[in-house]
């Protein structure tokens, strides 16, 4: 059973394990990925409560992305999903179905059409208002060095969050 929540109600547990991995999950027609996350903001702009992610151009989840304008993220609070999480960011989705590989339950959403990963317990469904690509002149030397080494930018999704639940 889910209950709904305020989309900051579980902020600082999802911020505690968002380090650890999260779920994104995107879907375009008949195509469903999810991918692991490990950085995102969660903030209030435009008077819109926001999620914003960073995927990289080289994604499957990015080209799907592109088209379906919407995206889940499903945060494991309780349960050890740190396998899944680790296939989930190595893999990619062109090649696996990695709902079926890691027996991970895919539920409908309550509002999107995307749907979330019904292990974890919390939930956000967010509709893309705005996306920004990294602009490489502008960004630190050091992350630059240390995270872009091949000029694999990300680019930057500000998902409204739509829905926020929490499975009880």
């Amino acid at each position: 059973m889910y209950r709904d929540i305020a989309y900051y109600e579980y902020s600082k547990e999802m911020l505690k394990q968002l380090p650890k991995g999260a779920f994104l999950t995107v879907k375009h027609e008949d195509k469903i990925n999810t991918m692991t996350i490990g950085w995102g903001n969660i903030g209030f702009i435009w008077n819109k409560p926001i999620f914003t992610v960073a995927v990289r151009y080289s994604r499957y989840t990015y080209e799907l992305l592109e088209k379906a304008k919407e995206f889940t993220i499903s945060v494991p609070l309780n349960k050890d999903l740190k396998k899944e999480l680790a296939f989930c960011g190595t893999k990619s989705g062109r090649d696996f179905d990695k709902f079926k590989e890691c027996n991970l339950s895919c539920e409908n959403g309550k509002v999107l059409s995307t749907p979330i990963v019904g292990d974890c317990e919390l939930h956000y469904e967010c509709r893309v208002v705005y996306q920004q690509a990294m602009e490489p002149a502008l960004v630190d030397g050091d992350i630059k060095q240390n995270f872009y080494p091949n000029q694999n930018y990300h680019i930057l999704y500000y998902g409204e969050i739509v829905a926020c639940y929490i499975k009880e």
